[in-house]
């Protein structure tokens, strides 16, 4: 047997000070008009007088009884036994709550959750409409960019950094073991030589290389001179190195103007020996891919650790702060999906179809399960918890049964009495 769940004092069912109040209030008139009508009767009976007014009095007070009497028995035996006698058929609620959860759970299952219902209800709803509406709204773009960055945050509190690092590092292995470095510098290679970027780059080699030159000619001369033998007179080495270095200048600084200069030639010729070889050559490839393991091995790890730590201090400061670039972008990206969704009838064509055939999806899979689903919430209620949370819920309105039957049975004793007294 399934265990009996004591509902929280928060159950939907109702509890609060205020309702029981109302059901006090309820039964304190109801047994009140009870009272009154057993005071009228008792005299009427005393006065051993059943004609004329007091004859209709009696009849009334008599059938007020009957009638307060059964709707009281009526009302109390739905939440437990009438004045704690095991009477049959009483304390309906605690007695038959399973029964009572299987026929609302196969009522919902077969009334209230049908696939045709449901989707029609909401293709009716226009969810992708709303939604579009309510998100184009910066001020909703902004909520839902806080709520967005509030739960990043405090995921990544929750995480643990080590498995993180290694999430990051698993990834990042994976990533580069999928790379062959030879064919990718190959690629690239070719595809500067193709664009002429080569040569660019050769040009500003060249240009950098004179500017060095001149730059640091009195250090460079003074090497020259230190390392120069002994014997050769210091004027004619700095002759040397003067012309030297003017030799140099001026072979770099023509061919840097030459467009054409045969140093070029030489150039293309060594980026597409160094291409073939990155291509065709066993050792150059191996050699590479050592470097890529070494590379692996040494920096990954680390790289990985510091980029979820910067990743981490970024989206704690990002989200902390209701300004910040983070929230910024967030919010204009909702705020543009938003309105792109509600101004292109395509796309919201194709939203309101995807939550259609995501509802229908559900309730043609899990449609049996939600019937079992109250089934088995209401089986495991304790049965007499639930009949006092009802009775608060509805025992001021069942009150009213009570007086209203009170009435009705005085005004049908009356009635009943003057047909007798009209046929006598």
């Amino acid at each position: 047997m399934p265990m009996s769940m004591t509902l929280s004092p928060e159950a939907t069912l109702g509890s609060d000070p205020a309702r029981a109040r109302l059901l006090q209030v309820g039964k304190r008139r109801a047994t009140g008009l009870l009272g009154v009508m057993v005071v009228i009767y008792v005299a009427a009976v005393l006065l051993g007088e059943d004609r004329g007014l007091l004859g209709f009095v009696r009849a009334g007070a008599e059938a007020s009884l009957v009638g307060g009497l059964a709707d009281w028995f009526a009302v109390t035996a739905l939440f437990r036994h009438p004045l704690g006698l095991p009477i049959p058929h009483t304390a309906v609620i605690p007695e038959r709550k399973d029964q009572f959860g299987r026929t609302l759970g196969a009522f919902v299952q077969e009334n209230l959750v049908t696939p045709a219902l449901i989707t029609d209800r909401v293709r009716n709803a226009r969810i992708a409409v709303r939604v579009a509406d309510w998100l184009a709204d910066e001020e909703h773009a902004a909520l839902m960019a806080g709520y967005i960055a509030d739960a990043a945050h405090s995921l990544a509190g929750v995480v643990e950094e080590d498995d993180v690092e290694r999430l990051i590092e698993e990834g990042l292995r994976r990533a580069v073991d999928r790379v062959d470095p030879a064919a990718v510098a190959a690629r690239g290679l070719t595809s500067l030589i193709s664009a002429g970027y080569h040569q660019e780059a050769f040009n500003a080699v060249l240009r950098g290389t004179a500017r060095f030159l001149d730059e640091h000619r009195r250090d460079l001369q003074a090497r020259f001179l230190a390392e120069s033998p002994w014997w050769r007179p210091e004027s004619i080495d700095k002759k040397i190195f003067t012309s030297l270095i003017d030799g140099a200048l001026h072979l770099l600084e023509e061919i840097a103007d030459d467009p054409e200069h045969p140093m070029r030639d030489e150039v293309d010729r060594q980026l597409e020996e160094l291409i073939h070889k990155l291509e065709t050559s066993p050792a150059l490839q191996a050699r590479i891919a050592r470097a890529k393991e070494e590379l692996i091995g040494s920096q990954i790890p680390q790289f990985a650790a510091t980029l979820w730590r910067d990743a981490r201090r970024t989206l704690e400061a990002q989200a902390a702060d209701p300004g910040s670039e983070l929230r910024t972008r967030l919010t204009g990206a909702i705020a543009g999906a938003g309105r792109r969704l509600r101004d292109d009838p395509t796309l919201l064509a194709r939203a309101e179809q995807l939550v259609e055939s995501v509802a229908t999806y559900i309730v043609d899979h899990f449609h049996g399960e939600l019937g079992a689903l109250v089934d088995t919430a209401i089986s495991r209620w304790d049965g007499e918890e639930t009949a006092r949370r009802l009775e608060l819920l509805l025992g001021p309105d069942l009150q009213f049964i009570r007086i209203n039957g009170t009435v009705i049975g005085g005004l049908a004793g009356i009635g009943i009495h003057a047909v007798g007294v009209g046929l006598g």
